[in-house]
């Protein structure tokens, strides 16, 4: 890429629409995020909903994103799109939109995959990762452990066998009462509680493999919360129990995390997704990296959630090192593909 070169990223992976433009492969000139507020009257994301979403507002904000930029379509060089994983309208709507707008302006259209996004999405305020290094992307649809031993050559550790940890949040939020999206409203209610009032299973914890099961800590959670009566709740029972719902989530993800740290040796360690946000795992993990002598790179909040910025990253990156061309996307709706599909990665993610 020369110098000039400016990328604008695409992400419609679920239920946020974000834009942004990216120079020289680093500098963000603008980054836009709207995140669809209609998915909280039914405690939970409608894909219907938020594909129609992402079509209406997918031009609205990418004008608004070269606007903040300063730059006019012309001035752009290429199109990065998240393609896959994620829901598949939402994906088709952003897809489409990136093809489209690629086509008209004779430039590359770049397909990123969303883990490998997540992946990278620190590197835009810490710069690349000291290598080897392990990735843990938690979110509402993942939780993933990765070894990253150079851009575009990564190795699948492990995952959940059932549910993502972040849709676990949003499950015992509901159970309790509580908003959506979940996760934040546990997190603050677990700093108010006793993380010991109840002694829930740390699932897999005992297992030398790196996957994952949130699904027997969440029906855990949801019989004790049987037995708070009818609403309202006690607010300090409640407390209580987002403390340690809380404290076995941290355990867990923070235990198979450090022995991956230590399996491959790593240097480094880069947390991403929604989850990613949670207080009480960045302050654990910030702990045991320091006490190991391992780098911690925690994006801010706004680049830990679904955003344009890291798509426009690995679309900057990939960019760099492999030619594309206008038609570069052709397989771009064959939105289940993965990273092992596409040769990214050595097992499935």
């Amino acid at each position: 890429m020369s110098a000039a070169d400016r990328v604008l990223g695409i992400e419609t992976s679920c239920d946020d629409t974000s834009v942004a433009v990216l120079e020289d492969g680093r500098t963000l000139k603008s980054h836009l995020l709207a995140s669809q507020d209609l998915h909280r009257l039914y405690g939970g994301v409608v894909p219907e909903l938020a594909a129609r979403a992402h079509l209406e507002l997918l031009p609205r904000l990418v004008e608004r994103a070269l606007d903040e930029a300063g730059v006019r379509p012309a001035d752009l060089t290429a199109v990065a799109v998240t393609r896959a994983p994620g829901l598949v309208g939402s994906l088709v709507v952003g897809v489409a939109f990136a093809k489209a707008y690629g086509y008209a302006l004779g430039i590359p259209v770049v397909g990123v995959n969303h883990i490998e996004a997540h992946l990278h999405a620190a590197s835009l305020e810490h710069g690349e990762a000291a290598m080897p290094a392990i990735a843990l992307v938690v979110s509402g649809g993942h939780t993933e452990l990765v070894e990253m031993q150079a851009f575009g050559r990564y190795r699948w550790l492990g995952s959940t066998r059932d549910d993502a940890v972040g849709e676990a949040y949003d499950k015992v939020a509901k159970r309790l009462g509580l908003p959506f999206p979940g996760g934040p409203h546990v997190d603050k209610l677990a700093a108010q509680g006793d993380p010991k009032s109840f002694d829930f299973p740390r699932p897999m914890l005992d297992r030398s493999d790196f996957d994952f099961s949130f699904s027997g800590l969440k029906t855990a959670v949801a019989l004790e919360a049987d037995r708070l009566g009818e609403p309202p709740f006690d607010p300090a029972r409640v407390a209580n129990l987002c403390a340690s719902f809380q404290a076995a989530v941290v355990d867990t993800l923070a235990g198979k995390t450090m022995r991956a740290v230590r399996h491959v040796g790593a240097r480094s360690l880069t947390l991403g997704g929604g989850v990613a946000c949670n207080r009480a795992l960045r302050a654990r993990l910030a702990a045991e990296c320091e006490a190991a002598s391992v780098t911690l790179r925690i994006p801010t909040p706004r680049l830990c959630a679904d955003n344009a910025a890291m798509v426009a990253l690995v679309g900057a990156w990939t960019l760099e090192s492999a030619p594309y061309t206008v038609e570069s996307l052709e397989q771009g709706l064959e939105v289940v593909a993965s990273l092992e599909e596409t040769g990214l990665i050595e097992a499935r993610v």
